[in-house]
Order: C-alpha cells, then structure tokens, then sequence
C-alpha cells in the first residue's frame, strides 16, 4: 500500500492546484450545509412554539388556525370538558383568533403578509415563556398591541411607539416588544381579540382554543371532543400542529437548495476530476516508479482515490465552518400553512455537519474516481520512458 504521507506531499507541492479544487469543493459544501441549517431552523421555529402539555382545537377540516372558525359558544363547551384537568397552575386554556394582513416592508420594495392574533388577558398567562423585553402590555380593550422580536422593523409601523393601520381607517398601536426563545411566535402581532374581531367583522368567532392537557390525558380529551358532531372539531397536540406547519416550507427550501448545491457540486466534481486528471498526467514517472517498486494496480488506484478524498475532506470542513457563521443570520419568508411572514434562523447542529462531511467525501469519490482507474492502467515500462 502507498504510504498515506506520499498524497499528502503531493497535494502540498501542487499547492496551487489543490487549493483550487479544495475552495470550489468548499463552496459547494456552504451552500448544501446552509440548506440544511435553514431547513432546520424552519422546523426548529415552529417547534419552540409548542408546549408538551398542550392542544389544539380546530374545526374540522381545518389545517391552519387562519382557516378554523368556532362560534364562541363552542369555547365553554370545550373548556368546561370533563376530560380536562380540573386543577392547573395557570389558564385551563384560551381562544384565540388570527388574522393576516398586508404591510408594506422597510429596506425593501414591495409588501408581505403578517399574522396578527386577536388575544384575551389569560394569553400571557397560558405562554409563560413570553416575556416583554421592550415597552408594556397592551390594556385590554384598547387599540394597543405588541409585536415579536423577530418582526420588529421589518415592516413599516411595527416598531415600539409606532402606529399603523390593521384595517383601513382602523389604527393600533405598537406599545411593547415580545421575546419567547426564538419562536413563531415572534413572528406575530398580538392585538385585543375584540379589536381584531371587529376589525375583521368576526364578532362571535374564534379561531382556535388551545387547552393545558398531559399527555396522559390527551387521548382521552380528543376523544371527547371529536365524537361531538356538533361541535365539528379537530384535536391535535400543539407539537404535532407546528411539525405540519413546517412541512411545506421545509420541503420547499431543502428541495430548492439540495438542486442548487446538485449543479454546483456537478462544478466541484468536474474541478476536482481535472485536478487529478492532470496530477496523473505529470506523475507518470512516479506512478511508473511505484509499479516499479512493486506497488499494484489496485494500491496505485486506492493512493490517488485517496488523494481526492483527503481534498475533498479539507474543503469540505472549511465549508462546513464557515457555515456555521450562518447561525447569526436571520431570514424572513411566507410560510405556505399560515401565509405570512415568519423570520427564521440557520440553525446549525452535529447532524448538519456530518452530514455536510459525508456529502463532501462522496463528491471527492466521485471526481478522483475516473483519474484513480486512468493511474492505475498507466503501463510501468511506458511511464518510465516518458
């Protein structure tokens, strides 16, 4: 076997070369691990927007809490379930509607959706994640509202002291700032829910009930719910719902991206194979030399396959740190299940960069494999004489 040191010496004397192939490799691999840290940060999201102990009512039917409608006199019925805890720390639960509207976005042309949610007093109270960090809360009643964290400044108005117009010659008010860790929730406008019901001419209508119940109990919950006709609603734990509201967009970047990163390390591969082609075409003497020594067909094969795998191991893990610069960038975009805009976060982790790691030795495979097999038919007597 060719010792592993003879490819190293090679890539540092045909630095130039090397260098070439390694940086386009490692470009190939930021753009591939970026897709999968936004990927990520769109599930993740939507994820810290759950609680474990929590569900979800819609109408039947139903996939997102802007298209469920519940006639207010359906909230008591569920709430007042017997299935339901009769002692928790905090709201039982809380009906709550959402809307969307259009505003025009700040630093760019044009305009995009934003989720506004009509919200009660105990809406606070049922997320005690949600802290204000900027600001106060909204009096109830009033054309108040907070904003997320996330959304603040994207859009024209949504900054604290700022006013604008949730429906034409309807004004609020941006009065405090919300965080809560990162989530879609930051992503929100949270208004009165009679402000925003008789905006939207939506008095006597919910859009969603969320309820505190353990897991042990949910099954039992939903199960009463649902076998209600007249109800005609739809039971779904808090984590499931933000998991489905992830798919679309989700699906939507990794396949976009996964095809750009394709035609890219179609690039990388061509670059890498030249590389090698022209490494076996002035190594002749050497590789002669090495027949000559004794060294096999297969041993001069495996050395310059090896060779493009060390390469594109170096280029792939200076791709994948650099990625990881990402996870400071923020990125805003229409998720298809709501529409409006939610901001999300690369979200880097081990899986991303393993993942990365191998997407980078499988292109190295693939461009040094048809150099490798060219070295190793190279005729030892031929070589010699060249």
């Amino acid at each position: 076997m060719v010792p592993i040191s003879y490819n190293l010496r090679n890539l540092k004397v045909r630095k130039t070369t090397s260098a070439a192939a390694a940086f386009g490799l490692a470009l190939v691999v930021f753009v591939f691990a970026s897709v999968l840290m936004l990927s990520n940060g769109i599930k993740k999201t939507l994820g810290r927007s759950a609680s474990p102990d929590a569900a979800l009512v819609l109408r039947k039917g139903a996939t997102a809490e802007i298209e469920s409608v519940i006639e207010d006199a359906n909230v008591n019925l569920v709430l007042n379930d017997t299935s339901l805890p009769q002692s928790v720390s905090g709201p039982r639960g809380v009906s709550e509607s959402v809307v969307v509207i259009l505003l025009d976005k700040i630093g760019a042309d044009g305009f995009s959706n934003a989720a506004v949610r009509g919200i009660r007093p105990d809406s606070f109270a049922f997320r005690p994640s949600i802290k204000i960090v900027e600001g106060r809360m909204p009096q109830e009643g009033s054309d108040e509202v907070v904003i997320g964290r996330a959304i603040s400044g994207r859009f024209k108005g949504l900054t604290l002291g700022e006013s604008f117009e949730l429906k034409k010659n309807r004004s609020v008010k941006v009065v405090g700032v919300f965080e809560d860790g990162g989530s879609s929730n930051e992503s929100e406008v949270w208004a009165d829910i009679d402000t925003v019901r008789t905006a939207f001419k939506r008095e006597g209508y919910t859009s969603a009930i969320r309820v505190r119940v353990s897991p042990s109990q949910f099954d039992t919950f939903k199960a009463s719910i649902e076998s209600n006709r007249q109800l005609n609603l739809a039971v779904m734990k808090e984590a499931v719902y933000y998991e489905k509201q992830s798919e679309g967009t989700s699906l939507f970047i990794s396949i976009m991206g996964t095809m750009i990163a394709l035609f890219f390390s179609i690039g990388a591969m061509l670059g890498a194979t030249i590389t090698m082609h022209a490494a076996v075409a002035n190594r002749q003497r050497e590789i002669g030399t090495l027949r000559a020594l004794g060294f096999s067909k297969a041993s001069i094969l495996f050395s310059f396959l090896l060779e493009s795998i060390i390469l594109s191991i170096i280029g792939g893990g200076i791709g994948a740190l650099a990625s990881l610069a990402m996870g400071l960038v923020s990125f805003s975009m229409v998720n298809f299940a709501s529409w409006s805009e939610i901001v999300f976060r690369f979200e880097p982790d081990g899986g991303v960069i393993v993942g990365s790691m191998i997407f980078a030795t499988v292109m190295g495979l693939v461009g040094g494999f048809l150099p490798a097999i060219r070295a190793a038919r190279i005729n030892p007597i031929e070589a010699m004489r060249a």
